[in-house]
């Protein structure tokens, strides 16, 4: 993980076999090792590390074996871009392919590895709670709420992709049975998720851009309100106390995606280039054809409406955003480190399989723009100057005019079209569309036009047989599955 040198510590250790069999019940083994691993302030930094290495996941170049090393969020392009109009896969083969299709089953091994990867984020943090006294006193309070805004985005995560969920806020021991396997109502799941990021908030400044910070947990908790639809006015307040600090966008769209820990960003999954334990796929994954540099034909295929959206709304993101080859257009976001597509035959670099390029997680233009949906509260539209502001200053920087380009009035469908081109592969389409409460009509219009077969029951994923078997029967299904 790039600006955060990683430790090779034990604890990594213990909580990857602590999740061979059930992710969320170490043995005790495990636990008595783990308590004589928590002595001092820096195991107990340590241990925050370790939660970001579940987050980071390992690279599926460096373990192919899917069975034996989580993949993080490097995995999380499949559950959510490739589920909307956005992105699909270049082949119907194999199970990532399920997933722009709408045929994922319970059996799906991505789906079961993101699930058991944020568990293993919310086992982390748990365990590092657990020992929080083990700190410094001055570090204490930091540390917690490190602790408990990585697990809230875990869960965050987690309510929104699968709905209910168990919900787990302390280690368990071997003698609890039940916790790990009950659903608990999403209502639920949310007011833990608001209380960790409000602890984030209480707690953290902000020093880091790779780790948790007090602006991410402002926008974050804005945007569990937003999803929520109940906060409006908190929500424009959070996003309020973030605009005009230090944070603002870049001038060139470019310099996003390639000018690391930029202004712009406010939270990043960060990887190092070349270096296989901290390293990603996905940017490679992201190529097809001819040019493929991953294991696979493509994943990330830009649909032709989103192309068509980028003509009528993009501005000056589309070159940044995608290419067109004559038998593809594929992701320009997050190309490796040293690619040239610009030339025939295109470079990606010499470690494409190995790549830097960070996951992007939360970033300034989405602020401005949730607080334009905040003031929207659910409407059709809006006439108020602030909102529209925040929506033209994001505008703005993509090429368009200040003047001649300002609507009087900003309507719901305009503002999730800017998203839409903004955050294009950021893995932010199937969440807008969820909250704006249009993912039935939009996919269901995009599942016919493209042959596929949309149905309410899409809009979760199912929760994975492998846990449901594991729990005897106490873990239960989603609708339709």
């Amino acid at each position: 993980m790039k600006h955060l040198k990683y430790l090779i510590f034990a604890i990594s250790g213990l909580v990857v076999l602590s999740c061979s069999d059930d992710f969320l019940n170490p043995v005790p083994d495990t636990v008595i090792t783990v308590d004589s691993f928590f002595q001092t302030d820096e195991d107990v930094l340590a241990g925050i590390i370790g939660i970001y290495d579940a987050l980071q996941g390992t690279n599926e170049n460096t373990e192919t074996n899917i069975g034996r090393a989580n993949r993080g969020v490097q995995f999380e392009h499949l559950l959510t871009e490739h589920r909307t109009d956005n992105t699909r896969n270049a082949t119907l083969e194999g199970s990532k392919s399920d997933f722009h299709r709408y045929v994922v089953n319970a059996n799906n091994v991505e789906s079961e590895d993101y699930y058991q990867s944020m568990y293993e984020v919310i086992f982390r943090a748990n365990n590092v709670l657990s020992f929080i006294n083990v700190a410094n006193v001055e570090n204490q309070s930091k540390y917690a709420a490190e602790a408990r805004f990585l697990r809230a985005y875990a869960y965050f995560k987690l309510v929104r992709l699968y709905g209910d969920v168990p919900l787990v806020t302390s280690v368990i021991t071997a003698a609890d049975t039940e916790t790990p396997f009950i659903r608990v109502a999403s209502d639920q799941i949310y007011n833990q998720i608001i209380a960790d990021f409000q602890d984030a908030i209480n707690n953290l400044d902000n020093t880091y851009k790779s780790r948790a910070s007090k602006a991410a947990a402002q926008a974050l908790l804005a945007k569990v309100y937003l999803t929520q639809g109940t906060n409006y006015v908190a929500a424009q307040q959070l996003c309020e106390e973030i605009i005009g600090t230090s944070y603002s966008l870049e001038s060139n769209f470019s310099d996003v995606f390639y000018s690391e820990l930029n202004n712009e960003l406010l939270f990043v999954i960060a990887y190092a280039s070349g270096v296989p334990s901290e390293s990603q796929s996905f940017s490679s994954e992201f190529t097809s054809g001819s040019r493929r540099q991953g294991r696979e034909d493509g994943q990330n295929i830009v649909n032709a409406n989103l192309i068509d959206d980028f003509m009528m709304y993009g501005g000056n993101r589309g070159a940044v955003s995608y290419v067109t080859f004559p038998d593809a257009t594929e992701v320009a976001k997050f190309l490796p480190e040293g690619s040239d597509v610009t030339v025939n035959p295109p470079t990606y670099g010499t470690n494409p399989r190995d790549a830097g390029n960070d996951y992007i997680a939360l970033r300034y233009a989405d602020v401005l723009l949730m607080h334009a949906e905040a003031i929207l509260a659910g409407a059709a539209e809006t006439s108020n100057g602030p909102a529209i502001d925040s929506y033209m200053e994001v505008r703005v920087r993509a090429g368009f005019d200040p003047v001649a380009d300002r609507p009087t009035v900003l309507t719901k469908e305009a503002l999730l079209a800017e998203r839409r081109v903004e955050f294009a592969f950021e893995n932010q389409r199937w969440f807008d569309l969820i909250r704006f409460n249009v993912a039935n009509s939009v996919l269901g219009a995009h599942a016919t036009e493209m042959g596929y077969v949309f149905t309410s029951r899409s809009l979760l994923l199912p929760i994975p047989s492998r846990e449901i078997n594991l729990s005897g029967g106490l873990l239960t299904q989603n609708p339709g599955y």
